[in-house]
């Protein structure tokens, strides 16, 4: 069964997947020790070092420092160190003080976060940089503060401990919510017996709140050894030379003090028997079943490892189909469940299965899992199952390989990460697409199904249910295994029943259009041609990547339009219609159909946009536009499965939100900020039963059903005497409803049924307290913002420099000046009125962070007020302008390299409120505003759009919402007289949410 996309002049005419060779290989032969395609070696310290040229993106380089040491190497009052010295490298080294790497990284554009960052394992500890090489000195500087960070964080002093410690402290708070300790039950239970057990990255809060400098000192001058680190350079250089030399004259003159000590193994240890758990999370999202089995990992030396390695690919993929498929039965015992293997630490990986199940249903969903394992070992896979798989792996190594110039160099740098960490071979694309393409034929349906003996109860098994209430015991858990065992012995497991698949997508191909008007955009390279069913499409062909074809069409007109009786059935219609079939096949079917093909497709409806998107091959763009078809032709009608299935869902998720702390604090941010609409408030169990599922296909279905009111944009590899046939028959033969369905002009669509709030409610602190597990803290500051018209386009974009300069600020006010938050965000609205082409824009800016719940009033939240104020009345400094202007030229630069950012660019531009059917003349006004603003940004001109965009001072307008832990009666006749009234308005609103909640006050 052949289901590689067909042969097409575009494929032969590049690559040619079809005509690489086979190999014909032995076995035993070695994939070799030397990673390819790089300048690999080791400098006399000890240090390895990794450079290749890379060219995407261009004048980009992405950097690392990887150091084989992690927290299994801490001693029990080091827990959490390898951690605290991964946050002080960017804090102080012997060069760099009071955070002066990230000052002078984001003064070139490497923004904090995105650009510079690391990361802590068990087992290692990578720093990772992104950095522009436009300029000769930028790359030397880089490579000098991985340098810093290999020998010379030795420096630290307890007042740069102290700087951190707040940091450090609200990562570890943040990682105590629900997810967090479901994990850190998962990975004890999964460690046990092994000091890895007991050896979390991020460390305990005892550490971390007390530990010393001179502790911190010592656990990195004995494991921070050269021998132990590796740096990384793929980049878009000249030659590999120059920065060998570079990392030579910054790295060479550096040595270690003492001898390396040898990296101690940690066993982990094996288990015949089953390991339980029921674990109770009263802030879960939900119930949940996990199945574990670890195993060694194993070194890919030879052919044969990385043809088992398929083989484990290929059965994960072939049970996942299978477990789809079963999610979307009548009654299916389980949400979704989906397996994966992943190396947990250095000896151990594991084969884990996951599924979401309703309340008190964890029992069945964990039988349904042990039998399907059981009905693989019993009965196999199907041969057109394996067919399948082995068409979607093809699928993906062919996409690889078409684009194997046009790779990232953040993804060069991570295969280079793991060849130094675990000696995974780098073999290049070429090279791996002939060995999958010689290796995957021969790997037949038994050998596949083999592997799941090493998915057994018997091969280190961890079983572990999760629930927000206690309804079960181990020993139910255990009745199960025991029962499916036995009809395993018992061979008394029913074999796989395979659905019927048809052939084609499109069971009838469509009469093509026709061209009726056709326009050419030279500047922006963008072709636009209006079709005879009224569809407007927009194409650009690029070459940023040879696999890639992007498309998003929309519509004016969505859920604003719906009155508020017909608001809930229709705000679920994408969900109900999604889960019975939009494209003219049930979902289950679908996958089958597209098995070897690269396209998907998706719908959003909105407040005022109804759009579609797809993403595709080129050689599969017949596919997508098919789809795309199907949509427009599908009527869907509700069936009892789906729709039940839907609701199952829905309920499962609104109770899961009522137990989670977060959801109460989002649910009165926007309450507060927007009002009691219908349209923000969060749906309750009650309203669910308001759901009129013939209500919601039906709109869905006439959301995409008339041609004539949607524009399509393309963008990415496609040529155009391909496409544009492709393009009249799918889009071109959508037929045009002989009566407009959902046709909207964009300036009379309805504005979202919600009011800011007026003067007396803003300058408003209000807390949400909530039970919790344990305590956290979350904050958001918000500002109304209103843009006049008029120079509506320019304030959009200073909206965007201003809200990356309060980003930045509240860092290095908040995180690295007084240490009481991890990070911050700042979030834009500007939805508050309908997308006409008249009147302001209303919205708002808001900040978010979370902190230590026992100073978020009283100190964080008026540092980030003093702070803003204080640029609006005095201006930002040259510096900050400097790094704000750097920031975002450097995001523009590498979105002119990315299909995503030119689709979205032409997107905004038929949108904006200048098009009036120029799209030329639309990009033109919006790239000479964003030009304008750039230039004419200075602390000036900040402090005048600060005070002009946001109210000015800034304490007389805002709201601040905080989520706190709830208080006992007791805790607040403890409480002092004054701090008594200083919180009165905080008890009144907590009261008042009692009440509406019906509890005693």
């Amino acid at each position: 069964m052949d289901l590689l996309p067909a042969e097409t002049p575009q494929l032969a005419k590049r690559h040619g997947f079809r005509s690489l060779k086979l190999l014909n290989v032995d076995m035993d032969r070695p994939l070799g020790e030397s990673p390819f395609a790089v300048d690999y070696g080791r400098l006399d310290n000890g240090l390895t070092y990794y450079v290749r040229c890379n060219s995407k993106p261009k004048m980009r380089a992405a950097l690392a420092l990887v150091v084989k040491a992690g927290s299994v190497l801490e001693e029990e009052d080091e827990r959490g160190v390898a951690h605290v010295v991964e946050h002080l490298a960017f804090n102080a080294t012997t060069k760099y003080t009071n955070h002066d790497i990230v000052k002078f990284l984001e003064s070139i554009g490497a923004e904090f976060g995105a650009c510079q960052n690391a990361m802590t394992s068990a087992d290692d500890t990578v720093y990772e940089l992104f950095v522009p090489v436009d300029k000769p000195e930028l790359l030397s500087q880089a490579i000098s503060i991985l340098a810093e960070f290999s020998t010379e964080v030795i420096r630290v002093s307890a007042e740069d401990l102290e700087k951190e410690r707040g940091a450090v402290m609200e990562e570890y708070r943040g990682s105590r919510n629900a997810n967090g300790r479901m994990q850190d039950s998962h990975w004890a239970l999964m460690m046990a017996g092994s000091k890895y057990a007991e050896r979390l990255p991020i460390g305990t809060e005892k550490v971390i709140r007390t530990v010393s400098a001179a502790t911190v000192r010592h656990f990195y001058k004995k494991w921070y050894h050269l021998h132990n680190m590796a740096v990384i350079a793929v980049g878009d250089f000249p030659n590999t030379e120059n920065v060998v030399d570079l990392i030579r004259e910054h790295f060479g003159c550096k040595s270690s003090v003492d001898e390396p000590p040898e990296i101690p193994s940690f066993r982990v240890p094996s288990h015949g028997e089953p390991r339980f758990s029921c674990f109770v999370e009263s802030e879960a999202a939900g119930s949940a079943v996990m199945i574990s089995c670890k195993m060694p990992v194993g070194e890919i030396k030879t052919v044969r490892d990385y043809r088992d390695l398929l083989v484990e690919s290929m059965f994960l993929q072939a049970i996942n189909q299978r477990l789809f498929k079963i999610s979307r039965r009548k009654d299916s015992p389980f949400f979704s469940c989906s397996a994966a293997a992943d190396v947990l630490v250095s000896p151990i990986k594991a084969c884990i299965m996951t599924s979401s199940c309703k309340e008190n249903g964890t029992i069945e969903a964990l039988e349904a899992m042990l039998v399907e394992l059981a009905r693989i070992r019993v009965h196999g896979f199907s041969e057109r199952e394996i067919s399948i798989v082995r068409a979607l792996l093809m699928s993906e190594i062919e996409s690889a390989f078409l684009e194997r110039d046009q790779i990232q160099s953040t993804s060069l740098r991570d295969e280079y990460v793991q060849h130094f960490l675990c000696n995974e071979p780098v073999v290049g694309i070429e090279f791996e697409a002939q060995l999958q393409k010689t290796l995957l034929p021969s790997i037949s349906a038994t050998e596949v199904a083999m592997y799941a003996q090493k998915f057994h109860t018997t091969c280190n098994c961890v079983i572990k249910t999760i629930e927000p209430h206690a309804t079960l015991a181990v020993d139910e858990l255990k009745n199960v295994v025991s029962k499916i065992t036995h009809l395993e012995e018992q061979q008394n497991i029913l074999p796989w029943d395979e659905e019927q698949v048809p052939e084609e997508i499109v069971s009838a191909k469509p009469d093509p259009g026709s061209i009726n008007q056709q326009q050419k955009y030279s500047e922006i390279e963008v072709t636009e041609l209006i079709l005879s069913n009224g569809m407007r499409v927009c194409y650009k062909c690029t070459d940023f990547l040879d696999d890639q074809v992007l498309i998003t069409g929309f519509s004016y007109g969505g859920l604003s339009e719906l009155v508020e009786s017909d608001y809930f059935s229709c705000s679920m219609s994408s969900t109900i219609a999604g889960e019975i079939g939009i494209f003219g096949h049930k979902p289950s079917v679908l996958m089958d159909m597209l098995a070897g093909k690269r396209a998907e497709v998706g719908t959003k409806i909105g407040p005022y946009i109804r759009t579609f998107s797809a993403d595709c091959s080129p050689s599969d763009l017949e596919t997508a536009l098919q789809l795309v078809y199907q949509l427009f032709i599908t009527n869907v009608e509700p069936k009892e499965e789906g729709v039940r299935k839907v609701m199952e869902m829905a309920e499962e998720a609104i109770r899961a939100q009522e137990r989670d702390p977060y959801t109460a604090f989002a649910n009165r941010v926007r309450e507060l900020n927007y009002g009691n609409s219908y349209f923000f408030r969060p749906i309750k169990i009650t309203d669910l039963k308001r759901v009129d599922p013939f209500k919601a296909c039906d709109y869905f279905s006439k959301c995409f059903k008339d041609p004539s009111t949607f524009t399509v944009v393309i963008v990415g590899k496609i040529d155009p005497t391909i496409a544009c046939p492709l393009i009249l028959q799918y889009l071109g033969g959508i037929p045009k409803p002989q009566v407009p369905i959902l046709q909207f002009n964009r300036d009379d669509l309805k504005g979202l049924p919600f009011t800011f709030p007026d003067g007396k409610v803003y300058k408003c602190r209000e807390i949400v307290r909530r039970p919790m597990v344990e305590a956290q803290c979350s904050v958001q500051l918000c500002f109304p913002v209103v843009l006049k018209n008029g120079s509506m386009i320019e304030e959009i974009h200073f909206v965007g420099f201003l809200s990356k300069l309060l980003e930045t600020k509240m860092m290095q006010l908040l995180r690295f000046k007084h240490g009481q938050i991890y990070s911050a965000g700042v979030s834009v609205f500007l939805g508050g009125n309908k997308p006409s082409r008249a009147g302001d824009v209303r919205g708002d800016i808001s900040i978010n962070f979370s902190c230590d719940p026992s100073v978020s009033s009283t100190l964080v939240v008026d540092l980030a007020l003093d702070e803003i104020l204080r640029i609006q009345e005095e201006g930002a400094s040259d510096q900050d302008v400097s790094t704000i202007l750097e920031i975002e030229q450097r995001a523009h630069e590498n979105g002119l390299q990315e299909n995503y950012y030119w689709l979205d660019r032409i997107l905004r531009s038929y949108q904006a409120r200048v098009y009036s059917g120029d799209l030329g003349a639309s990009f033109q006004i919006q790239d000479e505003a964003r030009l304008k603003v750039r230039q004419s940004l200075t602390p000036s001109t900040s402090k005048s759009a600060l005070q002009r965009i946001l109210p000015f001072p800034c304490k007389a307008k805002y709201t601040v919402v905080i989520l706190m832990p709830q208080i006992t009666r007791y805790q607040l006749l403890n409480t002092s007289f004054w701090d008594h009234c200083g919180n009165a308005k905080e008890r009144f609103v907590e009261e008042k949410s009692n009440k509406r909640n019906g509890k005693p006050v």
